[in-house]
């Protein structure tokens, strides 16, 4: 008694997509979510709530109904980027910390990232461009494996290449330019004259990153090559284009994050460097932009929807961002012995089972105080 099984928590789950389409009917003023939450959402939940139910600007949705064949490739979009985000910060300060899907704001706003979206900060730099990233990665995948009508493999590069090198254009090249195009007609909206002193800055800075998530992803297109000829021979090569695994365009973008540029919240004719005397320095498409300085992520802020790090695992030996001195920011840590029993030295015996030995090990864990 009082246990659900798993009938019991399946019914609970079409309830809770119910009541989340219903109180979109009902209160639509208050879905001030992001696209990016259909990265988290249960599979199916999308599909169920329609174009005008998922948490989408106005812009958004009316591309969303003109091309539904997408909404799968937005979905994975944002679940690439935020699946990156989470890889590339786990050991760090701030990891990529999500809205637990099943919690009251979570569910309330269709959020993700919670207040860290208008932040301006870093760590918004980087959410914003490994998500366009995300987009025109999905996207173009989708093209390349013939699931568009509009869109496929990259035609300019079907003939030509050079004889004297022995090698030709073939194959299936991506065609990112289409997945580029989505991304910004999906992502960024158009912006009329917001110069002056009450120019939003953060408006900019969002539309810059994106374009910078975009420019990693052109950036990093790679020529694989397959060889032809006799008994193995490579007398002729077929080459085509090739988008890099996102885990490398994460990795770009990372990089792209250490070196992050602060610029003015005030906007002339465009965006400019904070420090004056670096005013000169022209800042470039693939630079990542940020206004403000990042919070303290070491103590918990409840207002911020920061959870500070203690009882975070750390590595004892480590001197990287994962080591319990910097994690810890200082604090020490604590440890305590785990003990892990596993099936070890199986062996088959005839006939016919596996007969295996108990193992058990004792590992130090060590937690951030």
């Amino acid at each position: 008694a009082g246990c659900l099984h798993g009938a019991g928590w399946l019914g609970l789950a079409r309830l809770c997509v119910r009541w989340a389409a219903l109180l979109l009917a009902l209160w639509p003023c208050c879905a001030h979510g992001n696209w990016m939450w259909l990265g988290i959402a249960s599979f199916g939940v999308p599909e169920k709530l329609g174009c005008a139910g998922l948490p989408l600007s106005g812009r958004q949705k009316e591309l969303c109904k003109r091309k539904p064949h997408l909404l799968p490739s937005i979905r994975e979009g944002a679940r690439l980027g935020i699946q990156e985000c989470r890889s590339q910060f786990r050991h760090e300060r701030w990891d990529c910390l999500l809205l637990p899907p099943g919690s009251a704001a979570a569910a309330a706003a269709f959020s993700v990232f919670g207040a860290e979206l208008s932040s301006g900060t870093k760590e918004t730099a980087f959410i914003y461009a490994v998500t366009a990233a995300g987009l025109v990665h999905s996207v173009t995948r989708a093209c390349s494996a013939g699931n568009m009508t509009e869109c496929s493999c990259d035609t300019n590069l079907q003939n030509g290449g050079s004889a004297t090198e022995g090698w030709h254009w073939g194959g299936c090249s991506d065609d990112i330019h289409y997945g580029m195009w989505f991304s910004r007609k999906f992502l960024d909206a158009p912006i009329k004259n917001i110069t002056g002193k009450d120019g939003n800055g953060l408006i900019s800075m969002n539309l810059h990153n994106n374009e910078a998530g975009r420019q990693a992803v052109a950036k990093l297109l790679s020529v694989d090559c397959r060889c032809h000829g006799v008994s193995g021979s490579c007398a002729v090569k077929t080459c085509w284009k090739t988008m890099s695994s996102f885990e490398k365009i994460g990795q770009y973008l990372k990089d792209k994050y250490e070196n992050s540029i602060q610029v003015s919240d005030r906007l002339k004719k465009k965006l400019r460097r904070k420090e004056k005397a670096q005013r000169k320095i022209p800042i470039r498409k693939e630079d990542l932009l940020y206004i403000n300085k990042s919070p303290n992520y070491c103590v918990e802020d409840r207002k911020l929807g920061i959870p500070g790090t203690q009882g975070r695992e750390c590595n004892r030996t480590s001197e990287g961002p994962d080591g319990c001195n910097l994690l810890c920011c200082g604090r020490g840590y604590n440890t305590h012995v785990v003990r892990h029993v596993e099936r070890c030295e199986c062996k088959f015996v005839w006939c016919c089972y596996v007969r295996c030995r108990r193992c058990e090990s004792m590992t130090d864990v060590h937690t951030c105080k």
